[in-house]
């Protein structure tokens, strides 16, 4: 079947990927409407939802309040509209007026539908595009706006897509709340009657939610039912509405920006809205994260093939005293420890000695660093590691040396005080200037020193949000902001193909599926506690694979927490995404080091089944039992089960973790112990992981798929 077909005689296009299908025609009135998405069908199977619409039952009505590919502020809608337009005289509607389509094939096994329009009186250009992929469910989408005309068109609202699901009885939403310290704490509710927003109006992505949603029934499980769900591309503020309608309807929409805020589209000019990825699935939530984890590795990930490396920090050994012997003398022990990349973070520049001056100044301290970075890079180098450096290229301290040279290059409004978060202003990068000053600078850093690795920061969401050098600027900021942040990264790649980045902001106020496309890991939250992170860690994955989840092992008590947990159940946590290790190891004791690097060797035996194998969520953390994850290679070859239990409980028995994804008609053997299993016990009855007793306990099981046995002639 063609990836992309159409049928004349109805009007129906039909896009089908390996195992579902989106259907969708050009109505009556000129507007593309929506028809199906879900399971695969044929294209005369999909012609069947192209029926004449019900007329309303009443005068207050109007049209159906979803079902429009991408429903538009005018006439009889009273939903959320996708697309809101003032033109120059004053009107507001915008009319539907079809002038062609286009098929095209960007890349080999991609198919992109462009269904293109216009208003049928004001000089506006509208196409919708859609790309499929032929390995892949996920459908992406997104929108193109022109103007066409003399005078400039004001876009209060561009989203990139709306998504209509299938009448059902009920719906559930799924999402992700939080707060610096506590991101990604999945909820799973269900959908209200009307609108449900979610979104973030602070200029970053956020900590407090995150641009995806997942949409089922009510009674999808994590290996059962129908699950829909979409997540956008987007680095900057954004809004998600989920509407609910009496009729027993479920649909969202989604884009850049946040309300209150609008777009000029000067003549000629035209705007693309970032991308609006949506998947359907039938397996439930546990097929749907593994959908989402191969899309974002096939087409998201600059650098999927790669394996990350085990990673040190050095924040939480120095804070701020930072200078080369000390550093020096950290990168000696984590290099005996098995680390493969040392990372400098904060202090190395400028006045920098606390959070209240230096930013901005990205030269070395002399004092600190007399002779510049070189030195320590190369002793960094010769010890077998790769070098990182942290940097916060957006941000500006009111002390510094810049600031005092361009006070006007940061977000404010004429007679307004300049809010400080962290002693600090956001710079700002919609301004061409300040955007070039960055790339230069980071561009230079990283050649004259040989980088390998940034740790881009992000440390505060925007206030004063003004450009008070231009009219427009108020509005026109919040996307040439992300747009020119995009650039500068994609400059700086493209200047140095061998250097790696990582996201981050101020944890994990900055993940979504446009900054990684650009990056190629992100640090999911400041916080390192081993027993928070396991519900940060599981709310990340939902969309997120492990391969781009940055996790740390460090220092008990720990700082947010005050808790104390064994060294061992540290790394098992970190150990289910790309380990680093952020403890001050002039502290750790010899044993300590001892364990501390057998299980960077451990690591470094599995991490291809992390990094790249197929995720299993076998028991979430629900309660004090047992929480595991399993990672299986894509050709079932090997699996790694990762089991923490926070405390045992007299009374309650001991329950098997079923594994899945094996190959049914073999044996595995446990690399650690030797024992050997059958495949269908695994799966169909469980394995119970030999855990120490008491709090804080933890299993790592390692199963290699035994060679096929052969019976004698």
């Amino acid at each position: 079947m063609p990836v992309i077909s159409f049928a004349p005689d109805s009007g129906v296009w039909l896009l089908s990927t390996p195992r579902t299908s989106y259907a969708l025609r050009i109505d009556e009135t000129g507007a593309p409407c929506h028809l199906a998405w879900g399971p695969r069908l044929t294209l005369a199977e999909a012609e069947e939802f192209a029926t004449p619409p019900v007329p309303a039952d009443s005068s207050f009505e109007g049209r159906p309040p979803s079902g429009e590919e991408l429903p538009v502020d005018g006439g009889t809608r009273y939903g959320p509209p996708s697309l809101q337009v003032r033109f120059a005289d004053g009107t507001r509607a915008f009319e539907w007026e079809t002038t062609g389509h286009r098929v095209l094939e960007p890349a080999p096994g991609e198919s992109e539908l462009v269904l293109e329009f216009r208003d049928r009186h004001y000089p506006l250009a509208v196409s919708l595009h859609y790309r499929v992929h032929d390995h892949c469910d996920v459908i992406e989408r997104w929108t193109v706006l022109r103007n066409t005309g003399a005078e400039t068109v004001v876009l209060q609202r561009a989203d990139s897509a709306a998504w209509t699901l299938p009448p059902r009885d009920d719906y559930r939403l799924s999402h992700v709340t939080g707060q610096w310290a506590a991101e990604s704490q999945l909820h799973r509710e269900r959908l209200a009657f009307g609108e449900t927003v979610l979104t973030s109006r602070r200029g970053v992505t956020s900590h407090h939610t995150n641009p995806w949603v997942m949409l089922d029934a009510g009674d999808a499980t994590e290996d059962h039912g129908q699950v829909w769900s979409a997540a956008l591309a987007w680095s900057g503020s954004w809004r998600v509405t989920v509407q609910r309608t009496p009729d027993g309807r479920a649909g969202l929409t989604g884009g850049a920006g946040h309300e209150g805020t609008a777009l000029p589209l000067a003549p000629g000019e035209e705007f693309t809205a970032p991308r609006f990825a949506g998947l359907h699935t039938d397996g439930g939530f546990g097929a749907a994260s593994r959908a989402w984890h191969a899309h974002v590795l096939a087409h998201v990930l600059p650098h999927p093939d790669e394996l990350r490396p085990v990673l040190y920090n050095s924040w939480e050994a120095t804070g701020f005293d930072v200078d080369e012997p000390g550093q020096r003398a950290l990168a000696g022990r984590a290099a005996a420890l098995g680390v493969e990349l040392y990372v400098m973070d904060d202090g190395w520049f400028g006045a920098r000695r606390s959070d209240r001056a230096g930013l901005g100044d990205w030269t070395p301290s002399p004092d600190r660093f007399p002779d510049g970075l070189t030195p320590l890079v190369r002793e960094v180098h010769r010890l077998g590691m790769r070098f990182g450096l942290w940097v916060e290229p957006e941000m500006v301290n009111p002390d510094s040396d810049l600031y005092r040279l361009h006070p006007d290059w940061v977000l404010h409004f004429p007679h307004r005080a300049r809010t400080e978060l962290r002693h600090q202003l956001v710079l700002n990068f919609a301004r061409r200037e300040v955007a070039d000053w960055a790339y230069d600078w980071l561009t230079a850093l990283v050649a004259d020193h040989g980088i390998d690795f940034l740790k881009w920061d992000m440390n505060r969401a925007f206030s004063e949000a003004g450009w008070p050098d231009r009219t427009d600027g108020s509005d026109r900021l919040w996307t040439e902001y992300t747009r020119n942040l995009y650039a500068v990264i994609d400059r700086l790649r493209a200047d140095h193909p061998g250097l790696r980045i990582e996201t981050c902001s101020g944890g994990g106020g900055r993940v979504d599926l446009g900054i990684l496309s650009r990056t190629d890991q992100a640090w999911a939250s400041d916080n390192t506690d081993a027993a928070d992170r396991i519900s940060i860690q599981h709310g990340y994955g939902q969309i997120y694979p492990a391969r781009t989840m940055a996790a740390w092992v460090t220092d008990v008590p720990n700082q947010f927490t005050a808790r104390s947990v064994p060294l061992r159940f540290r790394f098992h946590v970190a150990m289910a995404g790309v380990l680093g290790i952020g403890g001050d190891l002039g502290r750790w004791s010899d044993g300590e080091l001892a364990e501390g690097a057998a299980l960077v060797a451990e690591y470094k035996r599995v991490r291809h089944l992390v990094q790249h194998g197929v995720l299993h969520r076998p028991r979430g953390p629900v309660d004090d039992g047992p929480t595991a994850v399993q990672y299986t290679a894509p050709d079932r070859s090997e699996a790694l089960l990762l089991v923490w239990r926070r405390a045992p409980h007299r009374g309650r028995p001991r329950l098997p973790v079923r594994l899945a994804g094996l190959d049914p008609a073999a044996r595995y053997r446990d690399a650690r112990t030797g024992k050997v299993h059958h495949a269908k016990v695994l799966t169909g009855y469980g394995l119970l992981p030999e855990l120490p007793p008491g709090d804080w306990s933890s299993a790592a099981v390692h199963l290699v798929r035994e060679p096929e046995r052969r019976t004698a002639p």
